[in-house]
């Protein structure tokens, strides 16, 4: 009886209320249980619940019914929690608000998966790892695991971890290694700088807001010859003087680039007369 009492006083509170209490860093595992499965449905609930990093899969799993459509997509991008459980992974499958690469994204996280490539896995080690031994160590311990294991080593583990992670022949694996907390302006500008890496990488990197607030990343990006033209385009105006007249005469990027380049310098000296 007083239990009950005491549930319904809490439910007569204001959602405000809730979604200020849920947003606070030290909020404790039993109001993200009871928000989960008794305020769902309340304005503002779920996007608290899913911006606050200290929410576990476990309690946004009794959420996702009632999750909006934009929602949905922030949390399937989240590959730390969709890879840490299985049940909200296959819970938000069921959306009809994520698109088929989203949903074939989260069933490789938890498939069977396919055996990892272990002579790319070497030359991915190599690349970052100069010490035979702890080389092979590496690649032993990575060889071994799944997908979700991978996803969460490239997000947890340390930069040698991410170094290799990032040339995972998983593009979910690859993608996770940008989401690492862990991960240094240095990694990403290098990661910019990498013509091995895929195309989708880079419009990655530069597609992240506070990466592109690099001015490394941003020119390393634009003179990576894999990076995608519209990409590079899109982000020639943040070139200074001295590195865009570099670029003309770069000719490891497309054509097309180089002449942009040739014409905003002309543009800007006849703006200066």
């Amino acid at each position: 009886m007083i239990a009950a009492r005491a549930s319904e006083a809490t439910l007569s509170l204001s959602p405000e209320s809730f979604v200020e209490a849920i947003k606070r860093e030290n909020a404790l595992p039993a109001l993200f249980a009871f928000a989960a499965r008794h305020l769902a449905d309340k304005p503002g609930i779920c996007d608290a619940l899913i911006q606050n990093k200290n929410c576990g899969a476990e309690h946004l799993l009794h959420a996702v019914r009632h999750l909006p459509a934009s929602a949905v997509q922030v949390l399937a991008e989240e590959l730390d929690r969709v890879s840490a459980s299985p049940a909200l992974a296959a819970a938000l499958e069921q959306s009809s608000s994520l698109t088929p690469e989203q949903k074939n994204h989260l069933r490789e996280l938890h498939g069977p998966g396919h055996p990892v490539d272990e002579a790319a896995l070497a030359d991915a080690a190599a690349a970052v790892e100069p010490d035979a031994e702890r080389r092979q160590t590496l690649i032993q311990r990575i060889a071994k695991m799944t997908v979700a294991q991978r996803v969460q080593y490239a997000i947890k583990g340390g930069a040698d971890a991410r170094r290799t992670l990032i040339r995972d022949p998983n593009k979910v694996v690859q993608r996770s290694v940008l989401q690492s907390p862990r991960l240094t302006d240095q990694e990403v500008e290098a990661f910019a700088a990498m013509s091995s890496l895929t195309d989708e990488i880079l419009r990655l990197i530069a597609g992240n807001r506070t990466f592109r607030k690099n001015y490394v990343v941003v020119r390393n990006l634009i003179n990576n010859p894999k990076t995608p033209l519209d990409v590079t385009l899109h982000m020639l105006p943040l070139l200074n003087a001295q590195d865009l007249k570099r670029l003309t005469t770069n000719k490891n990027v497309p054509e097309t680039l180089r002449t942009t380049a040739f014409k905003l310098q002309r543009t800007r000296a006849e703006q200066k007369k």
